[in-house]
């Protein structure tokens, strides 16, 4: 499994805009084989921050995902609704075992 939190600063002005684009690409993301979870987190005290949570299967479903039409659009559609360019953390599961996700 891989994982990677993408962080988002949105401009206040784009707050609804960015959350339904976001919601759009997760509910086709999950439909993806190499997607085990995609998740779009906002924070309680800064509503201008997003983190995408997204769960791959393999190493190479991040790159198969960068293919999709709905990424495609989501990408373009947000690109100016951000306060600066976001940037993502990638991490290495432990826990729960890959077999149970």
């Amino acid at each position: 499994m891989l994982i990677v939190l993408v962080h988002v600063h949105v401009k206040p002005d784009f707050i609804e805009a960015f959350r339904e684009a976001s919601l759009e690409n997760a509910r086709n993301s999950i439909q993806e084989a190499g997607i085990a979870r995609f998740d779009v987190l906002q924070d309680n005290e800064d509503p201008t921050r997003f983190i995408l949570n997204e769960v791959y299967r393999n190493n190479a479903a991040p790159a198969a995902h960068k293919e999709t039409a709905h990424y495609a659009a989501w990408r373009d559609t947000v690109a100016d609704m951000m306060a600066e360019p976001r940037h993502a953390v990638k991490l290495t599961n432990h826990f729960p075992a890959d077999s149970e996700w």
